[in-house]
């Protein structure tokens, strides 16, 4: 590249550069900042034009993983990872499904994929409100069944106090370690597949400490003094179908693209060889959209731990049974003036998101320079 080409470059990049800088990562240290303060404790200085800060470490952050009054959070964290794992699984599954039907090429199959991506055409507040009306306990789905001669439905959609899935918060950093630990086992196994020695040491070590680390420490730690229930709130339930509902059809068109691109002399030279339908799409077809479920996993993952606008306009901020850590902290900053605790709560956001999307990133800055 000539010499100016690269000074034009730099040129054209250069606000870019300043604005990402200033307005992205700027006040992510900014938050970061604040969240190390006790901005909002004190209500004199909480609205204050010049609030006088004080540092106090990590205080907030001991506050909402073992405080008594932050029981909340933790409950809303654990929701937020029950509503990822089956809000993945059912975007895959659905549009998976709706893809192998498209690929078949059925009659009006450009009137069935219009039909499929239109819910992704909306916002999270469109749909979120569409399904409000929908899962009124006393009206939407609960009167369908009525419609075949069924006894009316009386599910609380959006307002189950009941739970499954409940496990003790002391509990948490023993399955974590253990949860990792597992993933690392799998890490090493894959890379001493690869011949990468440098990562299946790495890896190796790491599943070791950390599966060590369960089992000898783990249980005997307690985060609280007592006994803290947190599981799967039922009423999430419709949360989930809305946003299954929305956002399958992307899925759908991840998978269909895959399928398009499958060589048509793969799916022969596999009938050829003997393999029945499900054979030829179990060892050819699914292995080679491995990629896509990847890639598909990382966006939902980034979307549904950060979700808000759905959940506010289906349920509002005040409803327990259905809350996310994103509306806890626009409540805890914007209503609580627990501005120092609200950037508390952004950076665990942040944290659990780049945690989900940074080793994607690095596995493929690496695949495209091999």
């Amino acid at each position: 590249m000539k010499t100016s080409d690269r000074t034009w470059s730099f040129v054209v990049l250069l606000p870019s550069v300043i604005l990402l800088a200033i307005f992205v990562y700027g006040f992510i240290i900014q938050s970061g900042w604040f969240s190390l303060t006790d901005w909002g404790q004190d209500p004199v200085q909480a609205l204050s034009a010049h609030p006088v800060l004080h540092f106090q470490g990590l205080a907030n952050y001991r506050d909402l993983f073992t405080g008594f009054l932050d029981a909340r959070f933790r409950q809303d964290l654990v929701s937020t990872i029950f509503f990822t794992v089956f809000f993945i699984a059912g975007c895959l599954i659905l549009g998976l499904g709706m893809a192998l039907l498209l690929d078949r090429n059925p009659r009006g199959e450009a009137v069935w994929r219009t039909i499929f991506l239109f819910p992704m055409s909306l916002s999270f507040i469109v749909t979120g409100t569409i399904w409000r009306w929908m899962l009124q306990p006393s009206g939407g789905l609960n009167v369908l069944p009525q419609a075949v001669g069924l006894p009316k439905g009386n599910f609380e959609w959006l307002s189950s106090g009941a739970a499954v899935l409940k496990f003790d918060w002391n509990r948490l950093p023993l399955l974590t370690a253990a949860l990792v630990g597992l993933i690392m086992v799998y890490v090493a196994v894959r890379a001493q597949r690869d011949g990468a020695r440098t990562r299946t040491l790495v890896a190796g070590i790491c599943a070791v400490l950390l599966l060590g680390w369960a089992l000898l420490i783990g249980p005997r730690l307690k985060l609280l003094p007592g006994v803290e229930l947190h599981g799967f709130n039922l009423a999430l339930v419709g949360i989930i179908l809305a946003a299954v509902w929305q956002m399958s059809g992307y899925t759908m068109a991840l998978y269909l693209a895959g399928l398009r691109g499958v060589p048509d002399e793969l799916r022969e030279a596999a009938r050829v060889d003997g393999a029945s339908e499900w054979g030829m799409y179990r060892s050819v077809i699914f292995p080679l959209l491995t990629p896509i479920t990847l890639s598909a996993t990382i966006i939902l993952g980034h979307i549904s731990l950060k979700i808000f606008d759905l959940v506010f306009a289906m349920a509002g901020p005040d409803n327990s049974a259905t809350d996310v850590p994103a509306l806890l902290m626009y409540v805890t900053s914007f209503r609580g003036n627990e501005f120092a605790k609200g950037a508390a709560i952004g950076m665990v956001l942040l944290i659990l998101v780049a945690a989900v999307i940074i080793p994607y990133l690095v596995s493929q800055f690496r695949r495209a320079e091999a």
